[in-house]
């Protein structure tokens, strides 16, 4: 199987769990360099032990641009250029939309969203004098859809997915991949400390109780495995025809699938009223 250089470095957002951890253990066992970052610097002892001298721990908060610079600069001033930027940093939140607070809405959006552009923003520079790399944005099936109850998660994940999609055109002449990846139900901590429940409005109980219940279930009784997750986006990454978007796991290829069918579906249903809207038309 292909594979990166050995001098390869990847720097992985939020690696203290979940996707985030498993491409960086996914690296180690490759033989590459990794710059492993977390909010929490505690937490990245244990995969900082594992390789010592091809990890570089740094304690990083995706939403204080101070540190995503400074996070930068010491991966630079360490190894001298990032090869892969994987923006994995991030958490969930389950409610309808009148349950969320603004205040927990905006920090949903803050972290998904703008911590992944800000350490994007300032990784570029390095990257496109380098002319190569690759940037992959973890998503989720709800980047592409949404379900009640995942109002605030999607919103964050969608606009990730629509600044990503104008990235990909934006610096792949500099020689920079671009991917998206849309996972469904792994075997993360996503179902369990990374997912925020808001408060409940009684109105939405037989609308969201189901999305609430269901996402309290499935903690680590999920079918995706992290680390065939990671095996797959690696092998995308070296692909010739590396996609904009990689979904992973049946049930987001399933859910993505249908989703898309109804698109196209509506779209020709309302296709001649849509086409007829231009000036002249006789429309009123």
């Amino acid at each position: 199987m292909k594979t990166f250089d050995n001098n390869a470095v990847w720097f992985i957002t939020g690696a203290s769990s979940g996707f985030g951890k498993a491409l960086a253990e996914h690296a180690l066992s490759k033989g590459y360099k990794v710059v492993a970052t977390a909010r929490r610097g505690e937490k990245l002892k244990e995969i900082g032990a594992t390789s010592p001298k091809r990890v570089l721990p740094i304690q990083m908060d995706v939403t204080n641009r101070e540190e995503v610079q400074a996070g930068i600069k010491k991966a630079m001033a360490h190894w001298g250029k990032i090869d892969v930027l994987i923006n994995s940093a991030g958490y969930g939140i389950v409610g309808a939309l009148e349950e969320t607070p603004e205040e927990e809405l905006r920090k949903q959006i803050e972290t998904n969203f703008f911590g992944a552009m800000a350490v994007t923003q300032e990784a570029l520079p390095h990257m496109r004098e380098a002319n190569s790399g690759a940037i992959v944005n973890i998503s989720s099936m709800g980047g592409n859809m949404s379900f009640g109850g995942f109002s605030a998660y999607s919103a964050s994940k969608f606009a990730l997915e629509g600044a990503s999609e104008a990235l990909a055109q934006e610096v792949a002449p500099f020689g920079i991949k671009t991917m998206i990846v849309e996972p469904g139900a792994f075997r993360t901590e996503f179902a369990g400390s990374a997912l925020k429940h808001m408060p409940k409005i009684d109105a939405y109980h037989e609308i969201v109780g189901g999305t609430r219940d269901f996402a309290k279930g499935m903690h680590h009784t999920q079918d995706g495995d992290p680390k065939k997750a990671a095996e797959v986006i690696e092998s995308a990454l070296l692909s010739e025809n590396t996609p904009l978007r990689l979904q992973l796991g049946k049930d987001a290829v399933d859910a993505i699938k249908a989703h898309g069918e109804q698109l196209l579906h509506d779209l020709e249903v309302w296709r001649e009223m849509a086409e007829n809207t231009a000036f002249g038309n006789g429309m009123h």
